[in-house]
Order: C-alpha cells, then structure tokens, then sequence
C-alpha cells in the first residue's frame, strides 16, 4: 500500500470512529427522550443508494459527502442549510415527537451528548492505556542540555544556564519528573514562565500562555542530564563491531571529556565517516576503542535531511515505571483528557487574540498524516492519538458558531432566555452565516494543509 493511500485510509479509519462516536450520542438521547429520528449518517449529505437501509422509523445510512455526519431529528421546520447538510426526508411524525415539542432540558441534552461521547470516548481510551502500561516517567529534573537553536526569542536566558541546574518549581508548582517540566511548561496559564532552581537564581520568562508554539519548543530545547551510559547496542552498526557493550561507560570522545550522554551524541554526530577514539571505562577498568559512525540521514524517510553520524549506541534509561489502579488509572485518563482539551482551547483563543498563526492550524491532510505516523508506531500510539483527536471534535463542536453543536446550544439558551423561539427567517439567516463560517476555516486548514506538504 503506497504511503498516500495508506494515510487516506488510516484518516477514513480515525474520522469514521469518531463521527460515530459522536453522532451515536446525539441519536442515543434523541432516542431516550422519544424523539423521532428519520436518519443516522456518516458522511453528510444525500445517502448512498445500496449504503442504507432502514430499521423502524429510522434510516441507516453512508452519504455522499465524507465529511462528518449527522443524526437528522424531526422538526417542524426545515432550514435551508439542514437540507443541504443532511438531506430531505418525509414521514408522518406525530406532534409530540419532533425536536421542539421536547422540554428546553431535554433539547439541551441531546445537543450537548455529541461532544459527552466524545469527551468520554478519549476518557476511556487514556483511562484504559494507564490502566495497562501504568506511569512511565524520567525522576531526574536536572537540566543537562540545552539547544540554543529551537529556542524563541523571548526564552535566550535559558541559554546561559549553569551545568547542572535542577529544576524544582515552575511557576510556583512543584517539579518531581522531567515530565512535569514539559508539562508545566505547555499548560501553564500565566503570561510568564517562573523556573525556580536548587542551585541557579530562579529565571522568569516573558511568554504569553497562549504561544503554544514557543513554549513547545522550549520543552524540546532542554534535555534531561543523562549519564553517558550505553544502555544498549544496535545490531549492524558500528558500536557492535567495536566491541562497545552495555553498561560501558562513556568517559571521553577524542580526547574531550564527556560528563553525559548528549556530549558524547553531539560528538559522534558530527563525525560521519571520521575515526575517533573513544574512552570508555567497563567494570572499573579503563578502556579505549576506535569506531567510525556510520553516516545517515538525519531524518531516515527524509533523503533531504542532513548527514549525521551514528554508531548504534543507545544511551541508559532510567525511566520507571509506577502501576496504577483502575481508580488511579482513571483520574490519570481525566488528566490527560482535561490538558489535551486545555492545550486545544488555548490553541483557538491563541489564534483569536493573534498569539498563534492560523497557519500553525492543521487540517485534515495533517491529521491523516499523523494518523498513519502514530498507525506505523503501533497501536496504543494510534489509540492515543484517536483520543486527542476525539477530544478535538468535542471542543471544536462546542464554538458558538450556528451549524455546529456550541452555536445550537447558544441558540436554546437565547430561547430559554426570552421565552418564545427565535423567527425561523432569523434562524435561517444565522445558519447560513455560520454554514459559511465553517466553510471558511475549512478552506483555510486546508491550505494551510496543502502549502506545508510543499514546504511553503
């Protein structure tokens, strides 16, 4: 399967389970409250012939547009822009059964349930996850490295940090694993970053909490301090050859003393194809091998990337591992639900006060994309990654845009407000503007999707 068909089909696979998701919620409480359902689709649109068929009172179907979906409730009118989206369909549907006979409650419910389904769905998925793998988490909160080049601007000082700095607050908030640094750095919710060290002045970084960008790379610039341990080697290359065996420790790289892992890495990168002679020190004796590391691509699926060197050596972990009880795995699924929902609202308020570009927005030729990478690393990567997406499509759903699920409820809360429906002319006028609001931030991810496959 070529890798374009491959990325099609796994993005079908992950937006076909979610639309799913979604609009089972809308049918199952539509259901619940008696209310008369003429149609279930994935997809929007008129329904495929030979792709439905019907149960009861309602149609089961696969639409023409694979976009989305929809639950097509009964209603006493029928706006312009449902038509469009969901197509026609006709039954006689007794008078206590449509959309608007229901309680103010009970209509906010069903609207609301889409989003709830998804929300729980990626619940589930993390829940389940901690549940089987436990925590996974790097004690160490020293900082060994930092790489000045993915550093923004407004994060320089970080680049004058003494050796060794341990983090043991930011922002105020306690600092037990290297996770927590990234963590704390991508959820913080001040305009200000605050590291506070053991043993370096504490630093305070101006950067708005919105610029989700720059505080990712800042989380990507530090690297923990490892000791330069190998903790493994790979067959064919050449550390085998050499004679190079884990738990060796590294202790210089060409006669320059190395005092961690990266020192030794950053060397031996810049080495392709060049001898060098390598200290090492196994069982208390010392050591010293020569070894050329094998030149490659930085990037392996990328033959544009940079040549680097490597010698199949992979550095000692000393990640551990806590298990969890399903209660404990199940605030841990709340957790990760809650940061990824946080991260997106931040990511769309960023856009709206213009801390983040609409270009760093993606759409759905990058979520295939990542799709098929997390789909290639294995299961419960693409499990995980099925629920950040899933809580996605629940926080989008919710913007107060008509047409999706936060602009309907909007809608409700008016009426509940004022007592009476709002003029169908009115609420058709509002539906069509925000069918082309929709449109609009669909031809913009898309672009945006289009000029980053062309490195635009």
């Amino acid at each position: 399967m070529t890798t374009i068909l491959f990325d099609i089909v796994i993005l079908a696979v992950v937006l076909g389970v979610l639309v799913l998701v979604h609009e089972l919620g809308h049918y199952w409480a539509a259901k619940i409250f008696g209310v008369w359902v003429h149609r279930f689709s994935i997809g929007i649109g008129t329904p495929i012939k030979g792709l439905s068929f019907r149960r009861g009172e309602t149609e089961y179907a696969i639409s023409w547009l694979p976009i989305g979906g929809y639950v097509k409730m009964a209603s006493r009118e029928e706006e312009p822009a449902s038509s469009v989206l969901e197509g026609h369909a006709s039954a006689e549907v007794p008078p206590d059964r449509v959309f608007e006979a229901k309680p103010m409650w009970q209509r906010m419910v069903i609207i609301l349930s889409g989003v709830t389904f998804n929300a729980v769905f990626a619940w589930a998925i993390f829940t389940g996850l901690a549940w089987k793998n436990g925590r996974h988490y790097d004690p160490t909160t020293t900082i060994g490295r930092v790489d000045v080049n993915l550093l923004p601007p407004e994060a320089a000082a970080l680049a004058s940090l003494p050796e060794g700095a341990r983090v043991v607050a930011i922002d105020g908030k306690p600092i037990s694993s290297w996770e927590d640094i990234a963590t704390r750095l991508t959820t913080g919710n001040t305009n200000t970053i605050t590291f506070t060290f053991a043993n370096a002045p504490t630093l305070v970084i101006p950067l708005a909490r919105d610029a989700l960008v720059q505080r990712t790379k800042i989380a990507t610039a530090l690297e923990p301090h490892e000791p330069p341990v190998v903790g493994s080697v790979l067959p064919d290359y050449p550390a085998v050859a050499a004679g190079i065996l884990a738990g060796d420790s590294i202790t210089a790289v060409n006669g320059a003393p190395v005092d961690q892992w990266s020192d030794a890495v950053t060397m031996i990168r810049e080495s392709a194809g060049k001898a060098l002679t390598i200290a090492l020190v196994r069982q208390g004796k010392p050591l010293v091998i020569t070894v050329t590391p094998k030149g490659e691509h930085d990037v392996p699926e990328d033959p544009s990337s940079a040549i680097v060197g490597r010698i199949g050596a992979q550095g000692r972990s000393d990640y551990k591992t806590e298990t969890l009880a399903l209660g404990g795995a199940v605030k841990a699924g709340g957790s990760a639900t809650t940061e990824s929902a946080g991260m997106i609202l931040r990511t769309l308020r960023g856009v709206a006060d213009g801390k983040v570009s609409s270009k760093e927005v993606g759409g759905p030729i990058l979520i295939g994309q990542l799709a098929a990478q997390q789909a290639r690393a294995g299961l419960e990567d693409f499990l995980a990654f099925i629920a950040l997406i899933s809580i996605n499509l629940a926080v989008v759903n919710m913007l107060p845009i008509p047409v999706l699920d936060g602009g309907t409820f909007v809608i409700l809360v008016v009426e509940a407000v004022i007592r009476r429906p709002l003029p169908v002319r009115l609420r058709e006028v509002v539906t069509m503007a925000g069918l082309a609001i929709v449109v609009l931030l669909m031809v913009v991810v898309v672009k945006n999707d289009i000029f980053r496959a062309f490195g635009k």
